[in-house]
């Protein structure tokens, strides 16, 4: 196959698989379906990329390489069967060997209390790792092209949340909701992920380069952030409007850069630096028109939103007491990932219980320390520290800022991790798998980035 027949089928398979998570991924772990949906799409990106990932394994940093291997071999270490005399020495296990004791059984048993549980947790990496690994040897051109349709994407969910937004939302809805009308969600179940994604679509729509040079870029740049900024309002989400002031800040960055090659330009043409500073006042003429329109047009859900900050009664906390002291039981080694609503209730407290069982932490990184223990933590510590590296060595790319605006996608998704759970959905992890990507390559500077 000649290799621009290859780069066009590789970039459609991956174009295919983010469409098929950003329609069907969006629901969390309750849409069984859906996600195995999302998942083959994922097996089979990963199959006809085979070549890709060979080049991946061989070319990619081997910081990465050893993260994701890290991150394959923990739940995969959870599964394997142990004899019964190192199971039952693991931390909280005694309850599982009071079961078997009644039960009258013994025999071999595994790290993690529910192997089935931390079974299905390690199959959803398959859908980052696809996005990763089939997008390694696309060329630049190609992978910009594939950021500027997760920008599409953006729009695409702030005009479909736009239509939710009325009484009859629920009709518009592709998962259940719990306040039709209320808040704008496209293709997310929850909130907080929209959010989160529309702030990730903001940062690509300023950072990315245009695929051709035109005097109308900034201001397009422009109208994209502030139309998407509008939606990450319009989702009341509080962590998705803080989190937000990372792809601007970065955008503020990149719009200063531009003013002063703008001026520099000036020196030598002061009919183009006229035009220049004609085209910045437009563009904040253009901003404070989105934003007076805004609070104009829906006062209400505005104030909704900045009220949000004020909530004192989140429920929340409740949850993170339970679950610190379930971690307690369980440390250093954890229950097991995926196990977290089998054995919180476990330790709820009968004063915290209610009619609805709490599903998740709400803080993922306590989560972690139930299900993964310190080998999570360490873990979680390594990627921290991984993605920093490669965001350093990124400066010197011409890939800089798209990958920036992946590495604040995934700071964004770190920080949100303290009061939500933003990886719990296909759509996030595909994007992160984006964010990786676009970090990763920016990272690893290779020769002919520039192409």
């Amino acid at each position: 196959m000649p290799r621009h027949t290859a780069d066009r089928a590789g970039v459609l398979a991956l174009c295919i698989l983010l469409l098929v998570a950003f329609a069907c991924g969006g629901g969390g772990s309750r849409y069984g379906l859906a996600n195995l949906v999302v998942q083959l799409a994922a097996i089979a990106v990963l199959a006809l990329r085979y070549g890709a990932a060979k080049q991946f394994l061989r070319d990619s940093p081997w910081m990465l390489r050893g993260l994701i291997g890290l991150t394959l071999l923990l739940p995969l270490a959870q599964v394997v069967p142990l004899p019964e005399h190192l199971w039952s020495a693991l931390p909280g296990h005694d309850l599982v060997t009071r079961a078997y004791d009644a039960a009258g059984e013994a025999g071999w048993m595994t790290w993690s209390v529910n192997p089935w549980r931390t079974a299905l947790a390690l199959t959803a990496t398959v859908t980052p790792l696809a996005v990763l690994v089939g997008g390694w040897t696309m060329p630049r051109h190609h992978l910009l092209l594939v950021g500027w349709m997760a920008v599409a994407l953006g729009i695409v969910t702030v005009l479909m949340g736009l239509v939710q937004l009325n009484p009859a939302g629920d009709n518009f809805a592709l998962f259940e909701v719990r306040e039709p009308g209320e808040y704008l969600l496209g293709t997310f179940a929850n909130r907080n992920s929209t959010g989160l994604f529309l702030g990730f679509c903001v940062g690509l729509a300023c950072l990315l380069p245009a695929p051709r040079p035109h005097p109308a870029v900034p201001w397009l740049r422009l109208a994209l952030g502030l139309l998407l900024v509008a939606g990450v309002v319009l989702t009341k989400s509080r962590t998705g409007l803080a989190l937000a002031a990372i792809p601007l800040g970065l955008a503020a960055l990149r719009g200063i850069g531009w003013l002063r090659e703008q001026r520099t330009a000036a020196r030598s043409d002061r009919q183009g630096g006229g035009g220049a500073v004609l085209g910045t006042l437009g563009a904040l003429v253009l901003g404070v028109a989105v934003i007076g329109g805004l609070f104009v047009l829906a006062p209400g859900r505005v104030g909704e939103t900045l009220e949000r900050f004020q909530a004192k009664d989140d429920p929340r906390r409740f949850i993170w007491e339970d679950a610190l002291f379930a971690g307690e039981r369980y440390w250093p080694a954890g229950a097991g990932i995926g196990t977290f609503d089998e054995v919180f209730q476990i330790d709820e407290s009968l004063e915290n219980v209610t009619l609805r069982t709490a599903g998740r932490a709400h803080n993922d990184y306590l989560e972690l320390v139930m299900e993964a223990g310190l080998p999570g933590l360490v873990l979680a510590a390594l990627w921290l520290a991984g993605c920093l590296a490669l965001a350093w060595r990124a400066r010197r790319s011409q890939l800089a800022w798209p990958g920036w605006a992946g590495g604040g996608f995934l700071l964004a998704i770190a920080l949100q991790s303290i009061t939500d759970y933003p990886l719990r959905n296909q759509t996030i992890l595909a994007f992160a798998g984006l964010a990786l990507l676009l970090l990763a390559r920016a990272g690893a500077n290779r020769r002919g980035e520039g192409q």
